[in-house]
């Protein structure tokens, strides 16, 4: 068995607008694993990362990856054991060797929905922007057939986001649209109990990290406190091990889980979490983190593995001008993936 990677730079349609700035491009590494004596099949994981949110070292993340390398070419990797330190890596080295174990074929996890039978529901992600251009999403959403939008806050003022949910609200009942929100820590402690007040008023669904993480027993008040649940997301990131993953849910005990096998270092990784909310009856979903089509693919494969009939937080990977071409296709507000459709794989190799 061999590996290699190669890096490459992803380029935003638009610019992608958070908490954390704008986003125009932003890099990934393609891991690849296939057996010397039939080099055209091919296992391939992405290392996905977000500057800012990611721990991943990128100044050290190439040396990483050459290290891992040294050792399958050697045959002396433990594929058992994550890269904690780097759990971007973990989830490539991951998914790569899942896809060598199946022969190249992209199909992680057998399912109704590799079979092309079920989707997935997925919510409606609106990005930061001025009003008008927020607007304008949200109406495009809901013209899809989206019942669940996912808005970021914490941007552009949020006396103008707290106008652009309440007119969301005016025309479409908790019945009709289920609202969500994402702060990404953008707000301090006390400023997110009066936003989550406000935001109780539009009979908001949930709130992602709605301060910085690290600050666990503030966030642990809020969240035995709150008139809208809050769903941790950030702060998950770069727990170990399983013993401190439980003594933080146990301490903060959230209402919602956001699971991100990308920066969590993997589907292992991502089930510890799983496990944990269910032993304390938390709620949790999964979401992607910019992806390529190639991170997607396996993050959607395992989704559907769960059965969850949850809204999930899965893009198209079409945010991009350079990606793979695969089966993943959007059909109103469920993600499908279509036998039909075929691979192309210019883009990483």
């Amino acid at each position: 068995m061999k590996a290699y990677y190669q890096k490459r730079i992803l380029e935003f349609i638009n610019p992608a607008g958070t908490s954390r700035g704008v986003l125009r491009h932003k890099p990934c590494w393609y891991f690849y694993i296939y057996d010397e004596e039939i080099p055209s099949i091919k296992g391939i994981g992405e290392v996905s990362v977000i500057p800012g949110l990611s721990i991943d070292n990128l100044e050290l993340i190439e040396i990483k990856l050459s290290e891992v390398c040294n050792l399958i070419n050697a045959g002396k990797y433990d594929f058992n054991k994550s890269i904690q330190e780097y759990p971007g890596v973990s989830f490539a080295i991951e998914t790569a060797f899942a896809d060598f174990k199946a022969k190249g074929s992209k199909i992680l996890f057998s399912s109704d929905f590799t079979e092309g039978k079920k989707g997935i529901l997925t919510n409606g992600l609106i990005w930061m922007g001025n009003t008008s251009e927020m607007l304008v999403q949200i109406r495009n959403k809901i013209k899809m057939g989206f019942h669940c939008l996912k808005m970021k806050i914490g941007a552009i003022g949020f006396n103008d986001e707290l106008k652009i949910l309440r007119n969301i609200r005016r025309e479409f009942s908790v019945a009709e649209l289920e609202l969500r929100v994402d702060a990404n820590g953008a707000f301090s402690v006390e400023e997110a109990k009066e936003v989550i007040n406000y935001l109780a008023e539009m009979d908001v669904h949930s709130i992602e990290q709605p301060i910085m993480p690290s600050q666990i027993y503030e966030m642990a008040d809020s969240c035995e406190n709150t008139p809208v649940p809050i769903a941790l997301d950030e702060e998950l990131i770069g727990k170990h091990p399983f013993e401190n993953k439980r003594k933080l849910i146990e301490i903060i005990h959230p209402q919602y889980l956001i699971l991100k096998p990308g920066l969590l270092g993997g589907f292992n990784e991502s089930t510890d979490y799983i496990n944990i909310a269910e032993e304390f009856r938390i709620g949790w979903w999964i979401t992607s983190a910019l992806e390529s089509n190639i991170g997607l693919n396996a993050i959607a494969q395992w989704t559907a593995s769960l059965n969850t009939n949850t809204y999930q937080g899965l893009g198209l990977g079409n945010l991009y001008r350079q990606n793979v071409d695969c089966p993943l296709t959007l059909n109103g507000e469920k993600l499908f993936y279509d036998p039909a459709k075929k691979w192309s794989y210019e883009f990483v190799y």
